[in-house]
């Protein structure tokens, strides 16, 4: 059998996903790329095929004639293959992991996403350890932990997942009357296990004569945002923790400025073979992040 005459699989899923967002900065959200990637891979794919699949209508996207029918058969052909990995998936990705995750990860991030990775893997169970300790690996059983820092551990391997980048957040209500960092003064601060990420806030926004030390301090991210919520005050907050509760107007998201923290790892034992589940929830968790650097 001769080889098939396959257009790059990249420029297929940037079209696919222009194609049903009907915008090439939706797609590039979609997919982790830049607005450029994706208007390059769909303008190599109309040279290789010789016609154009899709134009632009005011600040949208149309398919044309020929748009339609090749976006047809790459739903198709999308739809079988993720069929396909779900078959397999069940047949060979039987088994059990131990996961040790940090909590405010676990409860904000991964918990409410892993119904996804259950629809692709449905044979795996997970094995949840929520703790801010750091686990050991070969005493515990544990096949891959959750963390968030440096990195640097000592006989462990760690993969960067994403990078947090903090800003103020509150409930609603108390949103309403702070307009300019400025009025940040005599409001409640929520402090997380850090002392100095309202410092450094503060600091960022150019605001001065406000004590970054004052108001109460949670040893768990998680119960600070809580706080913030009840309307107890302002915590500092992130996309990665906070994006849910931002989009259901549960937290609002003060002012323009952010710091940069830590990044949240990808933790596993040195020299030690990934068991198949282990291997496969490592290749999902990695696909929920866009590509470290871009």
């Amino acid at each position: 059998m001769g080889m098939r005459p396959l257009p790059p699989l990249n420029a297929v899923r940037a079209f696919e996903a222009a194609a049903r967002r009907g915008s090439f900065t939706a797609a590039a959200t979609e997919l982790g790329v830049s607005h450029a990637a994706i208007s390059r891979h769909v303008r190599g794919l109309e040279a290789r095929l010789g016609v154009p699949l899709l134009l632009r209508e005011g600040r949208g996207l149309v398919l044309t004639e020929a748009g339609q029918a090749f976006a047809a058969v790459v739903a198709d052909a999308f739809d079988r293959l993720s069929q396909g990995m779900v078959a397999i998936s069940a047949e060979s990705g039987r088994g059990r992991m131990r996961l040790s995750v940090e909590p405010a990860f676990a409860g904000r991030w991964l918990v409410p996403r892993l119904g996804e990775f259950r629809q692709t893997h449905p044979g795996i169970d997970i094995e949840l350890d929520p703790t801010n300790r750091l686990v050991d690996f070969r005493a515990d059983q544990t096949d891959l932990a959750i963390r968030y820092g440096r990195g640097t551990w000592p006989g462990l391997v760690a993969e960067r997942l994403v990078h947090v980048m903090d800003y103020p957040v509150c409930a609603p209500d108390l949103a309403a009357s702070l307009a300019r960092p400025q009025d940040l003064r005599g409001q409640t601060l929520l402090h997380d296990e850090s002392a100095q990420t309202w410092a450094l806030w503060l600091d960022a926004a150019g605001i001065a004569g406000i004590d970054a030390t004052r108001g109460p301090r949670f040893h768990d991210v998680a119960l600070a945002l809580d706080a913030a919520m009840a309307g107890q005050g302002i915590a500092m907050g992130d996309d990665v923790l906070c994006a849910r509760d931002i989009a259901a107007g549960r937290l609002v998201r003060l002012f323009d400025v952010t710091v940069p923290r830590s990044w949240y790892w990808l933790v596993m034992a040195e020299g030690r073979r990934l068991s198949p589940a282990a291997g496969a929830f490592r290749s999902w968790l990695l696909s929920c992040f866009p590509p470290v650097g871009e």
